[in-house]
């Protein structure tokens, strides 16, 4: 039986699945992320609903003139929503990017408390948590959709264009031990630049489905 982190490690080896105009419906890895990942000429819809129900909806809100695009067909993602009580983060491009050797260069020293923000909110979306400051910078590690090891990057305005950026994400690399995942909103262009130029190479686009959190009354 398929499941999303085989074929998320197979997409790192350059294997994906078939270019078919098909939809592959899996499991939810765990309680906390579903969503949508869309590879050359097929997609990956990852829930616990009822994978009829999934295709079913696809049939009825797609566009018949383009089938490649249904599952990030606005109405379909919409109905996705409604069904699962979720809400949509941003339709980014997946970026992976293999294992390196040798230490980071930079000079990057790790936040060990708990309670530091940047600690707190990374932890909303990922386990096991790393996070490393640099003069200018954050580097953040942290185990994502599907157990996959996943990267995110801070760089101040006053030290951009000068590589930091491109620094960080080749630590990554280093650090991981393992291919590593970056999402990134296809709008930031100087970032899929960084990635790209530290070797990270686009395999496809995520939506990821995020549960509401709960409404506190005011005081």
């Amino acid at each position: 039986m398929e499941t999303l982190r085989g074929i998320l490690d197979a997409a790192t080896r350059g294997v994906f699945p078939p270019a078919d105009g098909g939809t592959t419906v899996v499991s939810q890895p765990s309680p906390r992320d579903a969503g949508v990942l869309a590879f050359t000429a097929h997609s990956v819809v990852f829930t616990d609903e009822d994978p009829d129900w999934v295709r079913e909806t696809l049939r009825g809100t797609g566009d018949e003139c383009d089938a490649l695009s249904a599952t990030m067909n606005a109405r379909f993602l919409t109905a996705l929503m409604d069904r699962t009580g979720r809400r949509a983060d941003t339709i980014d491009v997946m970026l992976a990017g293999s294992p390196l050797p040798g230490r980071p260069a930079l000079a990057l020293r790790e936040i060990t408390d708990p309670s530091h923000p940047r600690v707190v909110s990374s932890r909303l979306r990922r386990d096991d948590v790393r996070v490393w400051t640099v003069d200018g910078g954050v580097l953040v590690l942290g185990r994502g959709v599907a157990g996959r090891p996943e990267v995110a990057v801070e760089v101040d305005e006053a030290v951009r264009h000068r590589g930091l950026g491109r620094a960080l994400v080749t630590a990554a690399r280093q650090l991981a031990g393992e291919p590593v995942w970056a999402q990134v909103s296809a709008g930031n262009a100087r970032s899929l630049r960084a990635f790209q130029a530290a070797g990270y190479r686009p395999v496809g686009s995520e939506l990821l489905l995020q549960r509401k959190m709960p409404v506190c009354p005011s005081e």
